[in-house]
């Protein structure tokens, strides 16, 4: 899910994923395979927002009524 909402940050942005990698200081292949494994740390995750100059929300939904916390 978070892999999904990175890509379409990093084309609204116009950021291709390799420059995104080179701003994590990671390599091209590597991040790839963060990307596909679509399962990140939130530390890693606050990294990525940073690095895209966005925010990160992160929080808890009640699956009966949606009401967010």
């Amino acid at each position: 899910m978070q892999t999904k909402t990175i890509k379409m940050i990093c084309g609204y942005r116009e950021i291709p994923v390799s420059d995104l990698a080179e701003k994590l200081n990671k390599s091209t292949s590597n991040f790839y395979q963060m990307l596909k494994r679509d399962n990140f740390r939130e530390s890693e995750l606050e990294e990525i927002a940073d690095a895209l100059g966005c925010n990160i929300k992160i929080s808890f939904v009640d699956k009966s009524t949606g009401k967010e916390f």
